[in-house]
This record gives C-alpha cells, structure tokens and sequence, in this order.
C-alpha cells in the first residue's frame, strides 16, 4: 500500500501523470495509485491502438474506467476494466450508466495480476516500468497475435520494442502489436 502522505511529499516530478495534482492520488490496496489518465491521452492510445467495433478493450488498473467507456461510446468496441478497489469500480459502473455504454462494458473488482486476457484485443496500462515487466510474458502468453498493447508514460517491456511512440503530450504514449507465436 502507498501511503498518501508519502506520495504527497515526493516532487511532482518524480510521480506518474506529474502534471495533475497531488490532491487527485489515492491511496491504494494494490501496487498503483490511481492517477486519472487525461483524456487527451485515451483519445491518443485508442487512436493509436486503431480501436473499432470489433475490437474487446481492457484496462488493467482501469480506476474511473474511461478508456474503457470511451472505447465503446466513440468506437463502438466492447471493454473489460479491473481495478483492486471497491470504490473505483462502483464509479467505473456509474460513469459508464452515465455514458449509455452499460451494455458494452464490465468492471470488475479483481487484482490485475490474476486476470484473464485472452480475450482483449487492445490492453491498455497507465502502470508503473516495473508493473509493466511483470505483466509482459502473460500479455505475449495470453493476447492472440496482433493484439494491441497501449501504454501512457512507463514503458518497462525491455527487449520487447514498441511499433510507435507519440510524444505530444507530457509522457509518450506507446504501443506494442503482440507478434506471431513461433
């Protein structure tokens, strides 16, 4: 668990999403605080994952679940959120009524780590480098090949080398295509 006080007491700098405010950390149950991803940002990594309607969109720490929700309302695509918190999901659920996208979309209180993906598509992370590593040899295990991988800021997948990389916002924003299996 990572203690707010001690994330309020690092350089802004220093911390994910460095351009919002301390005061939008929470504290966390799991690995992650949560840290709102900006919208520009989910407009960037579903663009960059070419997202359609066929497409099934996780987001693995999804906190409020709008990449997501904007997955499915502006592309059509169905989505898949998990986030360790109780109190994420319930407004991922919200937000997602709010949206009319409730049918397209399920949350689901459960630690990433322990998560299915086989069935997604695109994943999308806005996770720690080292997060990201742990993560790696289930997304090439588990992801069909062709499958889209987006992440915001950490990259953290070492020999694994992105397609693309967009630096227009304040951290890059990269994608990784899961290759054919051997």
């Amino acid at each position: 668990m990572i203690r707010r006080d001690f994330l309020y007491s690092l350089p802004l700098a220093c911390l994910p999403g460095a351009a919002i405010s301390g005061a939008q950390y929470e504290e966390s149950r799991g690995e992650v605080p949560w840290v709102p991803t900006p919208e520009e940002v989910v407009e960037t990594m579903l663009e960059m994952a070419r997202v359609g309607p066929g497409d099934v969109v996780y987001d693995l720490g999804c906190g409020d679940g709008r990449i997501v929700i904007a997955a499915a309302r502006k592309y059509g695509a169905r989505g898949v959120g998990v986030d360790i918190e109780p109190e994420r999901i319930r407004e991922a659920n919200e937000a997602a009524r709010a949206a009319g996208v409730a049918g397209r979309v399920r949350f689901v209180e459960q630690d990433f780590f322990k998560t299915d993906v086989s069935e997604a598509t695109v994943v999308a992370l806005y996770l720690f480098s080292k997060i990201n590593e742990r993560l790696k040899p289930r997304l090439l295990r588990e992801l069909k090949a062709g499958s889209r991988v987006v992440l915001y800021q950490f990259n953290g997948m070492g020999d694994w080398k992105p397609k693309r990389v967009i630096r227009k916002h304040h951290y890059p924003v990269y994608l990784f295509e899961v290759p054919p299996r051997a």
